[in-house]
């Protein structure tokens, strides 16, 4: 394996999308070259105007806004490296956590892996009580479906083998939070080698650009249930 793909959907985070971007070309992977793959989901706040002033990254713009699912399914259309990573850029996953999510994968043990925030002594910031209680159950309820026993469905941080994602990108349908479950289906579905490891967890609140909410969580039930069931 010579190539880190990192996906990185942005939407309206001019206030990190630097920031992220500068720890991501910072952290040491290894003997892996990287590829830097934004994806600007129709922003609007000018954080398309700083990704033009960024060197060193790719940059793709949706003239319209597809979501978060719309957005990860461009960038691995566009990936060629033989691992990929979805990377957020609102700066609640830290990239210096790189090694621990890839060395599964580089090792040969893994075609797929999960950073849990629920397992591991790492750092977590204390938030909503009501979105930990969401993220355990409809990580139980995907479980219930798949047969896996993750603790952390709904992570950010997922790691692929190139040929996990090429198994499945062109059927992708999700298009907002509603990939987290998809993407577990599909995987699940493809009988691939999954593994989860601890990762910290650095969230924000509403007022600092938490976009997510409760008729996300809604949705997310109607979605496992739906690529778990109906879809092949």
């Amino acid at each position: 394996m010579h190539k880190l793909s990192i996906i990185i959907p942005a939407y309206n985070e001019k206030n990190t999308i630097r920031n992220i971007l500068d720890q991501v070309k910072k952290v040491d992977i290894g003997k892996l070259e990287k590829e830097i793959i934004v994806i600007d989901d129709g922003s609007k706040d000018g954080t398309r105007d700083i990704l033009k002033t960024i060197p060193d990254i790719k940059y793709i713009f949706h003239k319209k806004n597809q979501g978060k699912g719309g957005a990860i399914k461009t960038g691995f259309c566009a990936a060629t490296g033989d691992i990929v990573l979805i990377q957020d850029a609102d700066l609640e996953y830290d990239p210096n956590e790189y090694s621990r999510l890839l060395s599964p994968i580089v090792s040969g043990r893994a075609d797929v892996v999960f950073g849990s925030r629920f397992v591991g002594g790492d750092p977590h910031r204390v938030l909503y009580v009501v979105h930990y209680i969401a993220n355990r159950f409809l990580t139980f309820l995907s479980n219930i479906f798949t047969s896996l026993n993750l603790t952390d469905m709904e992570t950010c941080y997922k790691v692929f083998r190139k040929e996990v994602i090429d198994s499945f990108k062109d059927k992708l349908k999700s298009k907002r939070f509603g990939i987290e479950p998809e993407l577990t289906a599909r995987i699940a579905k493809g009988k691939w080698r999954i593994y989860e490891v601890g990762i910290s967890y650095y969230g924000r609140t509403y007022k600092e650009g938490k976009k997510i909410n409760w008729k996300d969580g809604i949705a997310a039930i109607w979605h496992i249930i739906y690529f778990n069931i109906f879809i092949k």
